[in-house]
Order: C-alpha cells, then sequence, then structure tokens
C-alpha cells in the first residue's frame, strides 16, 4: 500500500492527511500528536476511525492541519482520516457512517453584514 491522500474541513479548520502502513506513528504540523492536541478528548477524536475499525496501531499517519481552532482541527482531521479509512476498506463505512464520522459539519461563523452591528443584530431603530 502506497500513501492515500484525503481532505477533510470543520469550520475553518482544513486538514491534509498522509496515511501509510506502519506502526501507529501519528505526527501533526511536525510535532506529535500528544504534543500538538494536548488534551485526551481532542486525541481521542483524532483516533476514533482507527478505534472503531480495530485498526490501531497498523497506519503511519501525517497531518498537515491549519485554520480554526485547535478543536475544529482535530474534527477536521478526524473527517481526513474517516475517508482514508473508506479507501482502504469498503467495509469500514458501515462502521464509521452510523457514528457520524463521514458527515462534513457544514455550521461555519455567519459573515457581518453592512449596516449591520454583527451577523444579525441590527443598529436600534430610533423613531426620533
Amino acid at each position: 500500500m502506497d500513501v492515500i491522500h484525503k481532505i477533510g474541513r470543520r469550520k475553518t479548520a482544513v486538514a491534509r492527511v498522509y496515511v501509510s502502513e506502519g506502526k501507529g506513528n501519528i505526527t501533526v504540523n511536525k510535532r506529535k500528536l500528544e504534543d500538538y492536541f494536548s488534551t485526551a478528548t481532542l486525541q481521542y477524536k483524532v483516533k476514533q476511525p482507527f478505534t472503531l475499525t480495530e485498526t490501531e496501531g497498523n497506519y503511519d499517519v501525517k497531518v498537515n492541519v491549519y485554520g480554526g481552532g485547535i478543536t475544529g482541527q482535530a474534527e477536521a482531521v478526524r473527517l481526513a482520516l474517516s475517508r482514508v479509512m473508506c479507501e482502504i476498506d469498503a467495509e469500514n463505512r458501515l462502521i464509521l457512517k452510523p457514528e457520524g464520522l463521514l458527515t462534513r459539519d457544514p455550521r461555519m461563523v455567519e459573515r457581518k453584514k453592512f449596516g449591520q452591528k454583527k451577523a444579525r443584530k441590527k443598529f436600534q431603530f430610533s423613531k426620533r
């Protein structure tokens, strides 16, 4: 198996993931997973596709991620890894789909509109 490349997005975070067969090393922006995603929750989110498909420790992962916050980045990596797992074995889709790992979460911050205070909030109307 050669390197498989997929992209995952969440809010404004974009993750490019390169997966090859190996010993289970995960590198995020040239740092170890534990150094980049310091909390256990974020590490769990990133490893979730491997845990569910029972392939933990089988693949080496190299991730380039930018934009957004730390949680958005973790979820972008999770989506990209889920897409890779589906490409490796079509059976994995049946495991990941019910968990909602193949759905891109479309919620993003709405832009501020011209002539308004914020995206939806208006200036107070004054009669006089």
